[in-house]
């Protein structure tokens, strides 16, 4: 029997917003959008229920996150500055967790995101058939990329092996919400020759990509010059590495990555020329705006990300460098800190929908934007906007429901405003995933919430003297 769910406000991202709307959802799909009283009397056999001052939209999309890192949450803030530590750290921590407490921690992250209205993620993970398992358990709908490692380039095909292997034990873990993908982790951590290998084995076999790519300042050293703590870290362990004196974006396009349309997580230091590259190759950018900040790495170019048209969306990055994973909280912060560095862009803004700044007037980074990056632009940047990311029929019926009724909210003039300006994960009510409601009112459906807090805080304690 089809439900239909009412608010004061629908947001279908892909449509203008709906005053006093609804949504008509059977089974897993969108069966029809549109006016409260039409569509009720469109399907007089249907349940409705009215959230009142809500609004109602597509779920929010987390296009990069590291949900087995949720027990590191708060446990490298002095490592913050040094990033080559904070990577040491994290790193002899997480090979002190078994299997299980890889689990718990992905499980533990993914029923916050459910609480914030996220209904898919872009995870990457050193053990993906974990956090896959973890993710269909609380019901998220997810592409989950298995991190792969190796910068001595004599060693890239036992890696790319070792991954072949894992690849083809995650590929039977697929189901229809939670499918796996591949991450060559980052320029300094994945030999140039293994890169290339595993570009063909992505492409040969069709499976999604991510990739770290010109996040850091240590970074931008490494492949320009050769010099500083990464470069270091490699000729301590007797890997020579020579310093192709470009951009990483290029690095990865002379590389063949960029054959693959991958995923490119943060994009901080990249010039015209890489933004360019990004769009001719068809990749897209995950831009994670908090954990850039958190982490010192400075301010990924958002706006010059809209005005080319490129396929963006938002990423929490790990708890572990972030704190929370919110993407309301990110779409708030988005436009904040791209008005700081460029709140005046000239030119028209392609591939925006209309009504979201294609005037060509010198405009800020809006709501509405931000908002579109939440949703259908990280359903794009995920290779997945043929199903989600938009309320419209036939579409999957992942949505959020937030509640606009309190006094920090108040008034509300603009619906996409309140959310971005005024709300935040703390706000939804309820959480729906291919038409299955995953989180509603304060409580998950899927699992019992406290048994994995209690084994969150037993992970933790192996930590002790961890770095």
């Amino acid at each position: 029997m089809p439900k239909i769910y009412s608010a004061r406000w629908v947001l279908p991202i892909a449509a203008p917003p709906i005053d006093n709307g609804a949504i008509v959802i059977n089974d897993s799909a969108i069966t029809a959008v549109g006016d409260r009283a039409v569509m009720v009397a469109a399907f007089p056999e249907a349940l409705v229920e009215d959230f009142g001052n809500a609004v109602i939209l597509p779920g929010l999309i987390n296009t990069h996150s590291h949900l087995e890192l949720t027990v590191m949450r708060g446990f490298l803030e002095r490592e913050e500055y040094d990033f080559f530590a904070w990577l040491k750290k994290l790193t002899v921590a997480r090979l002190r967790m078994t299997e299980d407490d890889l689990f718990v921690s992905a499980a533990c992250g993914a029923i916050e995101a459910a609480r914030a209205g996220i209904t898919c993620l872009g995870d990457s993970s050193s053990l993906a058939g974990q956090s896959m398992r973890a993710l269909n358990e609380i019901g998220l709908r997810a592409i989950v990329y298995q991190e792969s490692f190796g910068p001595d380039p004599n060693l890239a095909e036992e890696n790319v092996g070792k991954l072949r292997l894992q690849l083809d034990r995650l590929l039977t873990l697929e189901t229809d919400l939670v499918r796996a993908g591949v991450s060559p982790h980052a320029p300094y951590t994945v030999s140039g020759r293994q890169l290339q290998m595993i570009s063909r084995l992505a492409n040969d076999n069709k499976l999604p990509v991510m990739m770290h790519a010109a996040e850091s300042a240590s970074e931008k050293q490494f492949m320009l010059s050769g010099v500083g703590p990464f470069a270091d870290g490699l000729r301590a362990r007797g890997i020579d590495w020579q310093a192709p004196a470009t951009s990483t974006v290029r690095y990865l396009s002379d590389h063949g990555v960029l054959e693959t349309k991958p995923l490119l997580a943060h994009c901080i230091n990249v010039d015209e020329d890489d933004v360019q590259l990004i769009k001719s190759a068809g990749a897209s950018i995950a831009h994670c705006p908090k954990s850039n900040a958190k982490l010192g790495h400075g301010r990924a170019p958002f706006a010059q990300f809209i005005a080319h048209g490129l396929n963006v969306g938002l990423g929490s990055d790990s708890v572990a460098s972030n704190n929370t994973c919110d993407i309301l909280e990110e779409a708030r912060f988005a436009p904040l800190s791209a008005r700081v560095s460029e709140a005046r862009l000239r030119g028209p803004r392609p591939g925006i929908p209309a009504g979201v700044g294609q005037s060509g007037r010198a405009t800020p980074v809006n709501a509405a934007q931000a908002l579109f990056a939440a949703t259908l632009g990280g359903a794009l940047a995920l290779g997945l906007a043929d199903r989600i990311g938009a309320l419209r029929e036939g579409m999957q019926a992942d949505m959020a429901v937030v509640r606009l009724d309190s006094l920090r909210q108040q008034p509300v003039r603009d619906p996409a405003d309140a959310l971005i300006f005024s709300s935040s994960g703390r706000d939804v009510k309820l959480t729906v995933v291919a038409g299955q409601e995953i989180y509603r009112d304060g409580r998950i459906t899927m699992t019992a919430e406290d048994d994995l807090k209690t084994r969150l805080d037993q992970i933790r304690g192996k930590f002790d003297g961890a770095g």
